[in-house]
């Protein structure tokens, strides 16, 4: 699949910086601005309820929360909890969904809320104001109003992530997955961990010389993955440096600080419940005149050792993503190209040229739970991109078709009764 234009899911009036998936409600929330320029542009995160209608997804702004003057450049998700990172802070932010029933709900919509969601409305007059009408005399009135979801964001807390006393700003964030910390990492080079959710701060230590690009945890809690601008991939245990990777190490037409690390993260191996893959994603540290190949790795999420490597295209890569069952990857390129990759061989599955006008800035795809299961519908992936271009895209991979293989066994077996017939047709007594 190459180069065509990509029908847009949502279009915001800002740039768009991050995008995650809520997996217990489903709600696709994405967020982003102008910073505190005097531009004009807004900074908000929106909250946007995405839906199946057939074999097409779209969405429906149902809320927009609005973060002043700071524009959330990286979220994480934890349980009912956003941590954005806001320049050189991350604020803790709690979203709650509710339903408004009965005059509580037409109240709402009759005031002109901001927040777009879809109502259903009972008709005035004929059959649906005679039901109505009946529904009152039995005194089941609430059961005839419109429900109208609604979500509430209170911030509760925040944290200096950054201390870069020049241009603070964080440039990622983490959960880990039992919710007990919350991992950043920054322009200055530093890793901060905090207790959560009481927000008392556990480690805080130089990771890397220069910018912090990514971070991970390990589902264990036991390792944390990180890669800065300084060349290095590293591998801590606590603040303690446990290693340091090295992708190229069996290649050595690839000089020395030719490359740098750009992504990291952790991968489970499907059907395998104690299997763990790290995958990062090498670029170019200096652009030639023909642009050199970036590079896809994998290692063993265990003792690290490398285990597959394999180029990726020439368009610099700007953003990584795993899906909950490890089965995919998914790439997007400063050019606003998107891939996704079969995470087992690292090869190809979809591409999509320049799909945004502009670097891609972060991915997701929809999560391995029920919800999430009912929006892909009869897809095998479906992962969402945003862009500086304001756009958010889905990108679906279809189920590809597979036969059983006692079906296959047997076509053999008929193939075979078939080839001996033919012979013993063709030449008597071959048999």
């Amino acid at each position: 699949m190459g180069k065509r234009r990509m029908p847009d899911l949502y279009r915001a009036p800002f740039p768009l910086y991050t995008i995650k998936v809520d997996p217990k409600t489903g709600w696709v929330i994405t967020a982003g601005g102008g910073g505190g320029s005097k531009t004009g542009i807004k900074n908000a995160v929106h909250f946007l309820s995405l839906e199946l209608v057939g074999d097409q997804h779209c969405a429906t702004l149902v809320h927009s929360h609005d973060t002043d003057t700071r524009a959330t450049m990286n979220l994480a998700i934890g349980g009912d909890v956003i941590a954005a990172g806001q320049d050189g802070r991350c604020s803790l932010m709690r979203f709650r969904q509710r339903q408004l029933r009965g005059k509580a709900a037409a109240k709402d919509a009759g005031g002109g809320s901001e927040q777009g969601a879809a109502r259903r409305r009972a008709g005035k007059g004929g059959k649906g104001s005679e039901g109505a009408a009946e529904a009152a005399a039995r005194g089941n009135v609430s059961e005839m109003k419109d429900n109208t979801t609604q979500i509430s964001v209170d911030t509760f807390g925040e944290v200096q992530s950054d201390l870069n006393p020049q241009d603070p700003l964080q440039k990622c964030v983490r959960f880990s997955p039992d919710l007990s910390l919350l991992l950043t990492g920054g322009t200055d080079g530093h890793i901060r961990v905090w207790e959560y959710p009481s927000l008392k701060e556990k480690l805080d230590f130089k990771a890397h010389e220069g910018e912090i690009e990514d971070l991970d945890i390990s589902p264990n809690n036991k390792h944390l993955v990180t890669v800065g601008r300084d060349f290095a991939c590293s591998i801590w245990s606590g603040n303690q440096l446990a290693m340091s990777l090295c992708w190229h190490e069996k290649m050595p037409q690839i000089a020395a600080k030719s490359y740098r690390y750009m992504s990291c993260r952790f991968g489970k191996v499907k059907d395998q419940k104690d299997t763990l893959r790290l995958y990062t994603v090498q670029i170019p540290h200096k652009r030639d005149r023909k642009p050199p190949q970036c590079y896809l790795s994998k290692w063993d999420g265990q003792n690290f050792l490398p285990m597959l490597t394999n180029p990726c295209g020439t368009e610099v890569i700007s953003t990584l993503a795993v899906s909950d069952s490890g089965t995919f990857l998914g790439l997007g390129t400063v050019t606003g190209s998107v891939a996704i990759y079969v995470a087992f061989s690292l090869q190809k599955l979809y591409y999509v040229q320049e799909s945004h006008g502009i670097v891609v800035t972060d991915l997701a795809f929809l999560p391995d739970t029920p919800k999430g299961q009912s929006l892909k519908g009869n897809n095998e992936a479906a992962m969402l991109s945003v862009a500086v271009d304001s756009r958010c895209q889905m990108h679906t991979v279809r189920n590809r078709r597979s036969f059983p293989i006692w079906l296959v066994l047997f076509f053999c077996g008929l193939m075979v009764v078939g080839a001996v017939l033919l012979l013993q047709h063709l030449f008597p007594g071959f048999i």
